[in-house]
């Protein structure tokens, strides 16, 4: 998710991935070429894919915890880069031989979150209330058109075998629960809902598009009894909780049995 002060640059995303450094806001883990003969889990995203601000197993590893419930062995890779935009993602799925890139091709399972960092250069305009539509129309339709060719190179780096891709959508683009209330007017924090709402909706609209599942994370979020407990102290990433309710979403929406696991080099 999105932090006022921390915009990192596309190049230096794309440098962090390619040379996999770790962190909580980096790369989640160091890239490990996974065994064949189990189902594979690669979690492509941002800080929310990541754990950022948790200090707790993300969500891509606890929902390859429950998946293994069903009785099958799974190997998780989560690649979630803090800061990292829809265009900084497609960089990475296009650099040869790159972590993202090499786990893809291997992975019959995809979870994708991304977008909100696309929108980070209006995050004080738009929690402020003086952002309209038409503020963010630029970032809007390239996040529209990038979710197509991210789509499109995950295809080809499975050589369009059979895979599973989830995608999520966000219960809020910028911060929620006390810490927005405390920081944002009533309006501010409106825009950011009304912005939320189209991005998943952007998300949605690519996946119906495309042989992918879109994964709602707004509704349950939004339908809990208080929002703030599934949120870090910084009002703009999941806490354990949180994570644990997205993973849990996401098995839902998970098929069985899945494809079968095929491994293939990036």
């Amino acid at each position: 998710m999105i932090q006022t002060l921390r915009r990192l640059s596309v190049g230096l995303v794309v440098l962090i991935v390619v040379t996999v450094i770790s962190g909580a806001d980096t790369v989640s883990e160091v890239f490990r070429r996974p065994p064949t003969g189990q189902i594979q889990v690669v979690a492509l995203g941002d800080s929310v894919t990541s754990g950022s601000n948790c200090n707790c197993s993300a969500f891509p590893q606890m929902y390859g915890d429950q998946l293994q419930e069903r009785g099958t062995t799974v190997g998780v890779q989560n690649l979630g880069v803090g800061g990292l935009d829809s265009s900084g993602l497609l960089q990475t799925l296009n650099q040869p031989n790159s972590p993202a890139e090499v786990a893809t091709a291997a992975a019959n399972v995809v979870l994708l979150t991304i977008g909100a960092n696309d929108f980070g250069d209006h995050h004080d305009d738009v929690t402020s209330g003086q952002c309209s539509a038409d503020c963010v129309s630029d970032e809007f339709e390239q996040l529209t058109v990038n979710l197509g060719k991210i789509l499109t190179r995950i295809h080809a780096l499975r050589d369009n075998k059979p895979t599973t891709i989830l995608m999520t959508g966000y219960w809020n683009v910028f911060e929620d629960g006390d810490v927005a209330a405390r920081q944002y007017p009533t309006s501010g924090r409106v825009a950011s809902d009304q912005l939320t709402l189209r991005t998943n909706g952007a998300i949605s609209a690519a996946a119906a598009a495309d042989d992918a599942t879109y994964v709602d994370i707004y509704t349950p979020f939004k339908d809990s009894s208080n929002i703030t407990s599934l949120l870090a102290s910084d009002g703009d990433h999941p806490n354990a909780a949180g994570h644990a309710l997205i993973a849990t979403v996401l098995l839902s929406a998970t098929p069985n049995p899945l494809p079968s696991s095929s491994h293939q080099g990036g």
